[in-house]
């Protein structure tokens, strides 16, 4: 590589530190809209390396058309799946049937099980929401702390948000990186569920004894008036939520046994084990399994299905203005300049992705914003690795971008605010969590990589 290649990259990297640095300032300091500041910031890195002015707008076009293409579906359908389940009562239900499964004494582990499950179709935002009526129920019915029983459900949530597909988080970086989905599921719920395990329940049941909190009492009585409908069964609904999951591991499968698509029949469950056909599909079955069979009319599955969906709208559009930064980022040649520079250094590419992402977290608050940014950066030293693990460069990214969550993550306000503490006690129990199932995934991914 000639001494003009060197020089040229870093200054591709200078400008590309100096845009990175005005993002993080306008949303962080200025309180920016994040999307807005994305689009920016994109066009400002165009700019700094010297690209036409209309190449700029192109690139933007694209990577938010492009990232958009799948997940602005996904977080829809997703969206629509969870309003069912809490309208319908079928997240009272597994809530219910888990504690008087699990008893008293192992409540917490429960709660951990049902943030796993609930998270995989909804985002973390929208989880928190659907299950923080599950907490001060359980709360209220076994006088256990309100972080004991918090705590394992915000690190199901958590670690599905990061690391398990089918959530749109991580499918950001599958599609970014080109992994394939069945051993990316299977190698999150390896590294997912021990990190959810120490982070919730272990950690939960330690900090619940230190921190004591009342739920906000407004909240408190607006969740624990109880419906008098009867709620839908469990099984039905646990069915009806991994419906989605169900179908993709078809899919997967059917590919693993015959690659080169022979038989209709894997051509078929391919088509249902893709992820937007499989999330429609069980979109679809909620509206009878959880809607007209609990006796909804058709107008009130409408009203429920339609105004789910605005609160989406943000996270849809943050997620574009990232694709589109993304994409600016390896238009202007930034992504090949620090991906020569990476592979001349020899870094571990798990660490790498891990850390990138985690700066980006740290800086700007937010995992998805993290996600797409790092994937940008990460995917052209992928190209320059062909030996590298894919699938748990994913994973890695997706664990970097859940660290250290603080003042500048929404998520850190709504736990405090839902959990009635102070910013101190958030820190504590929330960021203390975060960081740890950030910290305990890469280490069991590195663990992973010698073995796969």
């Amino acid at each position: 590589m000639s001494m003009f290649g060197l020089s040229h990259n870093w200054t591709l990297i200078v400008w590309t530190v100096i845009t990175i640095v005005f993002l993080i300032l306008f949303i962080a300091k200025f309180k920016w809209n994040p999307f807005v500041t994305l689009l920016l910031s994109a066009l400002l890195l165009g700019f700094l390396t010297g690209m036409k002015p209309l190449d700029i707008v192109d690139s933007v076009t694209k990577g938010l058309g492009g990232t958009l293409g799948t997940i602005a579906i996904v977080i829809g359908l997703g969206t629509m799946l969870g309003k069912m389940m809490a309208e319908s009562g079928g997240a009272e239900q597994i809530a219910t049937t888990l504690v008087n499964r699990f008893g008293e004494k192992r409540v917490h582990w429960a709660m951990m099980i049902v943030g796993f499950i609930v998270g995989i179709p909804v985002f973390f935002e929208v989880g928190v929401i659907l299950l923080i009526p599950i907490i001060f129920t359980v709360a209220r019915k076994t006088k256990m702390s309100l972080l004991q029983i918090g705590i394992p459900i915000l690190a199901g949530l958590s670690t599905v948000h990061g690391l398990v597909p089918p959530h749109p988080a991580p499918m950001i970086a599958i599609d970014a990186y080109q992994a394939s989905l069945g051993p990316t599921i299977l190698y999150s719920l390896i590294v997912g569920l021990p990190a959810a395990i120490i982070a919730g329940p272990v950690f939960g049941k330690w900090i619940g004894k230190r921190i004591k909190v009342e739920p906000p009492a407004q909240l408190a009585e607006q969740f624990s008036a109880s419906n008098d409908k009867e709620l839908p069964s469990f099984g039905l609904t646990l069915f009806t939520i991994l419906l989605p999951v169900i179908l993709m591991l078809i899919g997967s499968v059917a590919t693993i046994i015959d690659p080169q698509a022979v038989h209709g029949f894997t051509v078929f469950c391919e088509f249902i084990g893709h992820e937007i056909i499989a999330l429609l599909i069980a979109v679809v079955f909620s509206f009878f399994s959880l809607g007209f069979s609990r006796g909804f009319t058709k107008e009130q599955v409408s009203k429920f299905t339609s105004e789910c969906l605005a609160p989406t709208a943000t996270i849809i559009l943050i997620i574009g203005g990232g694709g589109a930064f993304k994409q600016v980022l390896i238009t202007s040649g930034v992504g090949d300049a620090i991906a020569q520079i990476a592979t001349s250094a020899h870094i571990n590419i798990i660490i790498f992705a891990w850390f990138v992402a985690a700066l980006i977290r740290v800086a700007t608050g937010s995992a998805t914003v993290a996600m797409t940014t790092a994937a940008g950066i990460i995917a052209p030293v992928l190209a320059l690795n062909p030996s590298a693990n894919v699938e748990l460069v994913v994973l890695a990214t997706g664990a970097g971008s859940i660290v250290l969550s603080h003042v500048n993550d929404a998520g850190f306000w709504m736990v405090k605010e839902f959990f009635n503490m102070t910013v101190p006690q958030t820190l504590k129990s929330w960021t203390v969590m975060e960081t740890l199932l950030s910290v305990i995934s890469l280490i069991l991914i590195l663990g992973l990589s010698f073995i796969v």
